[in-house]
């Protein structure tokens, strides 16, 4: 005698969704618990693994369900695009079994009564996630044909980027580096983003629209998914990972995130895209930019170990309690306020260090002080 079939209840994106978000602290143990205890996973691996799992569950829970419009397919192709630096066919098979493993742990831990729709939910999403990498990575095999002609010019553009490198003087030509880069690797426009550790902070530095680029500013937060990564993300659409108020501002479509490290010290980032335009990005041309940002780390570090050693700028103390401040965040008036001084003293302690520093405003007083081991 068979069975009528009864069809399982369905689970939309926003209800996927909005069930990671309530309970995404029980599902991340579990996913810690699994990825310590799977016998297959090397140190390398489980690294890589890690940042999927990690990037994933970001995605999940800091999405606004109020801004999907139901396009599953797209919202997770965009996750998938910004993970082509680290992603490979093992850890993304590794990655599928611990979320899934930790999911379901959870599920029956909770004997929670929609436990059969999500995992069909979870069940169609890999299928599909599967066949979105299969591909990209189809697409990045053939779009790199002849793989010796390709590896040629990229040879060649990084050995541009060296010898421009090898005759600028210092962190004063980045702003022309930058426009050399746009030029080099044929982008629209390039943007660096400084980073100061002390104060987990980053800053809009160089780029074109400078006050636009020097009004970027913030903390390194768990909402900054982006910069929170040390390696290169290349969004399709930044729409989930980027704030509706910077896509606006810039005009963004498509865009790359480069990390800046030199010597295990992270600089800030660099930032490639076409002034709107939407452009595809292979993991080939990813990791040409990834190496991009490597040579700019050293140069960095080489360049601000020099002028460390040889500057004769001095600061007051007064000077340079107020500069710590600055990097801070802190306006004149709340400056005025913690040192009991009027905001026309502190006025003049600014414009003290713009001349000292030969900055244009108090943003680039921070970052310059940073580069010249003034702020560490």
């Amino acid at each position: 005698m068979t069975h009528p079939f009864q069809p399982i209840e369905e689970v939309t994106l926003q209800e996927f969704v909005l069930f990671i978000k309530v309970h995404h602290k029980q599902i991340k143990e579990n996913m810690n618990i699994y990825l310590n205890l799977e016998p297959t996973i090397g140190e390398t691996e489980r690294n890589r693994v890690a940042l999927l799992l990690d990037s994933f569950l970001r995605l999940l829970t800091h999405t606004n369900i109020d801004e999907l419009n139901g396009d599953d397919k797209y919202f997770f192709n965009t996750w998938l695009q910004s993970q082509l630096s680290i992603i490979d066919r093992k850890s993304f098979t590794l990655f599928q079994l611990i979320f899934e493993k930790s999911l379901i742990t959870f599920m029956i831990q909770q004997k929670s009564s929609r436990t059969n729709a999500v995992l069909m939910y979870v069940l169609s999403l890999f299928i599909s996630l599967v066949q979105l990498y299969y591909d990209c990575e189809g697409e990045g095999k053939s779009s790199n044909m002849p793989t010796e002609n390709e590896g040629l010019r990229h040879l060649q553009l990084l050995d541009m980027l060296d010898k421009l490198l090898i005759s600028s003087s210092g962190y004063q030509d980045l702003a022309y580096i930058l426009k050399k880069c746009e030029e080099y690797f044929s982008y629209k426009r390039c943007v660096f983003y400084a980073y100061v550790p002390w104060s987990n902070q980053f800053y809009g530095v160089i780029g074109a629209e400078l006050p636009k680029v020097q009004s970027m500013k913030g903390e390194l937060t768990g909402e900054n998914t982006i910069l929170s990564s040390r390696k290169p993300i290349y969004l399709k659409s930044p729409k989930n990972y980027v704030k509706e108020e910077h896509i606006q501002l810039f005009g963004l479509s498509s865009i790359i995130f480069i990390p800046i490290v030199g010597v295990d010290q992270l600089f800030g980032w660099l930032t490639f895209d076409q002034l709107g335009e939407e452009f595809d990005c292979t993991k080939e041309e990813l990791t040409l930019l990834e190496e991009v940002g490597k040579r700019l780390g050293l140069f960095l570090s080489r360049k601000s170990e020099k002028v460390e050693k040889n500057t004769e700028l001095h600061l007051t103390e007064r000077e340079s309690m107020i500069l710590g401040l600055l990097a801070e965040g802190y306006d004149n008036k709340k400056i005025a306020s913690l040192l009991f001084l009027s905001e026309h003293t502190i006025r003049d302690y600014v414009s003290s260090l713009m001349t000292k520093l030969k900055a244009k405003n108090r943003t680039q007083v921070v970052a310059s002080s940073f580069r010249l081991g003034l702020l560490s």
